[in-house]
């Protein structure tokens, strides 16, 4: 079976058809627009002339190629066709099915000018196969243009998007009237509530797929910024978790604010996503929340502050040897942490009890009253928590007993 069966048709069949063209034309935009609930209105305007202009035009492309055996240039009306059907909204069906329809109408009235004409039956039985083969060409060139069109929206309303995230983190804040005007032409509707999860790493960009579908993202310098409605919902924090464990990134969650003050989330999930670059994730999570790590970020904020608030609170210990100095810090950090208990520092440092009490006796030289004021001990608890140079200083522990 050829390609275009209606190439094999016998050229004489051209005037018996070409006279009656018109009439059929209208005869198939009559059933199309009483059966396709889609085309049913009045053909006015362009509506009108691009129904009218693609029936008749497939009609007299068909009867040029059967006339001259061959491929006949045409205009590219049936791509635009479908595009025009993705621009007005609507599905690709609605015009599939108008062909389908035009396709019976021509070939029954066709049909009938041939047997009246005494065309021979092996001509009108092509002449069937050659009017649904012509059909089913128009169709795939309607639906690429429909699928062209689509993809264009789709890019448009993602660059759009796009846009709307460096509006939305912007410092100093974008107005708020063109914030809305750039969500209603992204057609993405502005959430009461959104946090910006900040995602760096080398596969940074494969974490975006696996984002929530309504979360919008770009890519900001050397991480990705990702804005999330409703971040605090039932299962969106495991969702978050999941899509940068997934992509082997590391992210930021900011604050959870209104859209306003996104700005606000998205330095917090920068200082956290800095936090989340340093964390050993064989042990930690590739996610870091500012909620959850407001105390390590106050400290990060300032790193040159806290390390000279660490050097005067530890000054005391300075002056040890690196191994005393490393027992005594980790015994002052248990010791604070376990508000004192002598028990439980032994504990949870493998070492004897009295070991400990030899090492607060000496902490208690090395710091006098201080270790017994509520605020100096709060301040002490900080000192150890700073990080120095970017990781924060672990401790040497020393289980044996009896040693300062």
């Amino acid at each position: 079976m050829a390609d275009q069966p209606w190439h094999e048709l016998p050229a004489e069949i051209v005037a018996v058809l070409r006279p009656r063209v018109d009439e059929v034309a209208d005869e198939m935009i009559d059933a199309v627009v009483h059966q396709v609930p889609a085309y049913t209105r009045p053909l006015e305007g362009a509506f009108g002339e691009g129904i009218r202009a693609g029936v008749q035009e497939a009609l007299h492309h068909l009867l040029a190629e059967i006339e001259a055996s061959g491929p006949v240039a045409r205009r590219d009306v049936y791509r635009r066709l479908g595009q025009g059907e993705m621009r007005a909204g609507r599905s690709l069906e609605s015009l599939l099915s108008a062909y389908r329809i035009g396709a019976r109408v021509a070939w029954r009235r066709f049909a009938a000018i041939g047997v009246e004409a005494g065309l021979a039956p092996d001509t009108l039985y092509l002449l069937a196969e050659s009017i649904f083969a012509y059909i089913d060409v128009l169709s795939a060139e309607s639906a690429e243009g429909h699928a062209l069109e689509q993809s264009a929206a789709a890019s448009e309303a993602q660059l759009r998007r796009r846009r709307l995230v460096r509006m939305l983190v912007r410092d100093p804040p974008a107005d708020p009237a063109a914030v809305e005007a750039v969500a209603a032409e992204a057609d993405w509707g502005l959430p009461r509530t959104m946090a910006v999860l900040a995602v760096g790493g080398p596969n940074r960009e494969a974490a975006v797929p696996r984002l929530p579908g309504d979360a919008i993202a770009e890519t900001i310098g050397e991480l990705v910024c990702a804005i999330v409605p409703d971040p605090d919902g039932p299962g969106r924090r495991a969702e978050l978790e999941r899509a940068v464990r997934e992509a082997e990134a590391q992210a930021g969650l900011g604050l959870t604010v209104s859209w306003p003050q996104a700005g606000v989330s998205f330095t917090r999930a920068q200082a956290a996503l800095a936090l989340a670059l340093e964390l050993d994730h064989d042990s930690q999570p590739a996610l870091v929340a500012a909620r959850d790590r407001a105390g390590e970020l106050l400290l990060a904020a300032d790193p040159v502050l806290a390390a000279e608030l660490a050097r005067d609170r530890l000054a005391p210990l300075q002056e040890l040897s690196a191994g005393a100095r490393s027992r005594l810090t980790s015994t002052l950090e248990v010791w604070l942490a376990e508000q004192g208990r002598l028990s439980a520092v032994a504990e949870r440092l493998g070492i004897h009890p009295q070991t400990v009490r030899y090492r607060v006796a000496r902490l208690r030289e090395l710091f006098g009253d201080l270790l017994e004021d509520p605020e100096e001990r709060f301040w002490l608890e900080v000192a150890l928590r700073v990080r120095v140079g970017g990781a924060r200083e672990k401790p040497e522990v020393s289980p044996g007993a009896g040693r300062l």
